[in-house]
């Protein structure tokens, strides 16, 4: 049976690429009468706020959608991203970096690439350049030990190494070779956040059993880095499928501070479900 889901992060109100996003994986599952859930990533504490989920929720309703209960909340879950975390160490593919973002940017500048034409990671920035990656680890620990901030890193050298030749499967473009170590070594953990994107949607998928990921063309690259995942801690391997992005007239993509495309707004103005369902792009 397929299993989809709809991911968002409370942080601001939904606009109508969410909308399209959610009414994808949503209908994706119910014309195959298969599951739509929804799972709440609200793991960056700094920024989900409450009246956030509140109002995505409300608005998902109205929309005309229904999913499973419990919806997965990622702040409930810290044990089972600490437990992968714990797996890869034991693996041996994770590192402390103790870098800041001014000085990797420095780095990079000092091996000649500019940071605006540097490799980009999946996430948009640029390829870290491995500073930390070959810190002695007495070093290592004693950073650790006088309570230094840092990040872990997956050592994708390594990591490849030991998965072997990967592939994944889009549904529109067929099988993909993965790639992963054309991202460098990405992050899965810091201090202030017990798990990235990248290792916390991953686990999250395998542990909802989701067999269809629907989800925007610009995460495309990330599925790369996430088959890797996968192949470390013995996770299910979905289907993928990513969906084109609304845009504005300018070819901008919404963004949650675009009043203009907010559903709350667009409620607020009159419009019903199903004028709200055709603008992104699911006319009843």
């Amino acid at each position: 049976m397929i299993v989809t889901r709809f991911a968002p992060s409370p942080t601001g109100y939904l606009h109508l690429g969410h909308a399209h996003a959610a009414l994808f994986a949503f209908h994706a599952a119910r014309d195959e009468g298969g599951r739509f859930l929804l799972r709440i990533e609200d793991i960056d504490a700094g920024r989900a706020r409450p009246a956030f989920e509140a109002a995505l929720l409300d608005d998902l309703a109205w929309l005309g959608l229904d999913w499973e209960t419990p919806v997965r909340r990622q702040s409930e879950h810290f044990a089972d991203y600490r437990a992968a975390l714990d797996r890869l160490g034991a693996q041996g593919v994770l590192y402390p970096c103790f870098c800041t973002r001014a000085e990797i940017r420095a780095e990079i500048e000092r091996a000649g690439a500019a940071p605006h034409v540097a490799p980009s990671g999946p996430d948009g920035a640029p390829v870290y350049p491995g500073t930390c990656r070959a810190l002695d680890p007495a070093l290592r620990a004693e950073r650790i030990a006088q309570g230094a901030p840092h990040a872990l890193r997956l050592d994708v050298g390594k990591a490849t190494a030991l998965a072997g030749p990967l592939a994944w499967r889009d549904r529109a473009q067929g099988e993909i070779a993965a790639r992963p170590h054309v991202f460098g070594d990405v992050v899965l953990a810091r201090r202030d956040t017990p798990a990235s994107y990248h290792l916390a949607v991953t686990l999250d998928d395998h542990l909802q059993g989701v067999t269809l990921v629907t989800r925007g063309e610009d995460l495309f690259e990330a599925t790369h880095v996430h088959r890797l995942l996968q192949a470390l801690l013995g996770l299910d391997v979905p289907l993928y499928h990513h969906h084109r992005l609304l845009t504005d007239e300018a070819g901008k993509r919404f963004a949650k501070r675009n009043r203009a495309v907010g559903l709350r707004d667009l409620r607020t103005r009159g419009l019903s479900p199903a004028a709200v369902r055709a603008l992104a792009g699911f006319p009843d």
